[in-house]
């Protein structure tokens, strides 16, 4: 337990819980193509075989979190793994409603490591565009995240961390529920969270590189879109359609309901 003091209560109720998230690989059953579901994540993946994912490119545009009086969270990340394994090599945005208001923070994880947030001097604010990357330093055996706020001017990036069982073998750009002490969270209205070159202009984004060829999700291999569900299957948020230069994609939110 830790005594945080700060200005406004909202702020301070979203730092004070920052230790207890866990943004976790896809909660759901998995195969190689086409399209899945997950009590967890939106969005997409590339899936290929284990130790050939080099890096993940992406970008977006931080969405405005329409905020009620319950507490609810929706995070948005690009990472590496994750959806045929145990580990996640991540990093992004998360946001938290509390108490009517939205408050947002950035953050890496080495996934089933704790998350680490950044300084609040790096501010988020919806309409941020984010730029995000996920390599594998291969003469290290070592990953290593970079996520600058294009809009803000700042940059975070993490040490170069090893990280055991880690198969390098997808990539991901997602919108996703949080969870706390092992529950997962009420998703977070945040309405559609745009994703990669079309939205943001940000060049070699929403890209992975496989053996050493940088693909688009949609020139990719193996390509999966994701749908977010609750336990009884209904629809909690939804991706569109790839971009016609497969670079560009939305996740809509459709429910809280868990």
């Amino acid at each position: 337990m830790r005594t945080i003091l700060c200005a406004f209560f909202v702020s301070c109720l979203f730092l004070a819980s920052f230790t207890l998230f866990s943004f976790q690989p896809l909660g759901a059953p998995r195969i190689a193509y086409g399209s899945t579901q997950s009590l967890n994540w939106a969005g997409y993946a590339v899936v290929v075989r284990s130790g050939e994912v080099n890096a993940a490119y992406g970008s977006w545009i931080v969405p405005s979190l329409s905020c009620s009086k319950s507490t609810t969270y929706a995070a948005f990340w690009v990472g590496i793994d994750g959806y045929n394994d145990s580990t996640v090599e991540q990093t992004g945005v998360l946001g938290e409603c509390a108490h009517g208001s939205a408050v947002y923070a950035a953050w890496y994880e080495f996934y089933p490591a704790s998350p680490v947030y950044a300084p609040s001097s790096d501010v988020v604010k919806p309409g941020d565009t984010m730029y995000a990357n996920v390599t594998y330093v291969s003469s290290s055996g070592c990953f290593v995240t970079v996520l600058k706020d294009i809009t803000e001017g700042w940059s975070y990036k993490s040490p170069c961390t090893t990280v055991s069982g880690a198969a390098r073998s997808s990539a991901e750009w997602i919108t996703e529920r949080p969870a706390i002490g092992g529950s997962l969270t009420t998703l977070a209205n945040f309405g559609k969270a745009y994703y990669g070159l079309d939205y943001t202009s940000v060049s070699n984004t929403n890209v992975v590189v496989i053996n050493g060829v940088t693909y688009t999700i949609g020139a990719s291999p193996n390509y999966v879109a994701i749908t977010m569900v609750n336990n009884k299957g209904a629809t909690l948020a939804t991706p569109s359609s790839l971009s016609t230069d497969g670079t560009s994609f939305y996740v809509s939110y459709t429910s809280s309901t868990a």
